[in-house]
């Protein structure tokens, strides 16, 4: 499996990325946002769509931002919207994937898809 994204993903960046799904509350938001599609959310919306907000969900955006998993668009010191980047959610999907049945004998391995 080529991808051009697999070459800037490494260990540590992934590790990042999934410790910041280690959270009910945050992946509950990446997908909420994942749903909302390309043009993301208000702060507002989201916290509407996926039950949480206030300051719990700036500290679960803050940790999802950091990881490169969403973008979020600042007014002032307000932030008005927030979108899934959906290149990282693939390059880190690509990254668990890419060697998928690497040792597997030939002839056993297992089609994923």
């Amino acid at each position: 499996m080529e991808n051009d994204s697999l070459d800037l993903l490494n260990v540590d960046i992934a590790a990042s990325q999934f410790a910041a799904l280690g959270s009910e509350h945050r992946l509950s938001v990446l997908r909420t946002l994942v749903r909302a599609g390309p043009d993301g959310l208000s702060i507002g919306a989201l916290g509407e769509r996926c039950g949480v907000t206030g300051s719990t969900l700036t500290h679960h955006m803050k940790i999802l931002s950091a990881a490169g998993l969403v973008t979020q668009e600042k007014q002032g010191r307000s932030i008005i919207c927030a979108a899934a980047e959906y290149d990282v959610m693939s390059a880190l999907s690509d990254y668990l994937l890419s060697e998928c049945c690497a040792d597997c004998a030939e002839g056993k391995g297992h089609d994923h898809g």
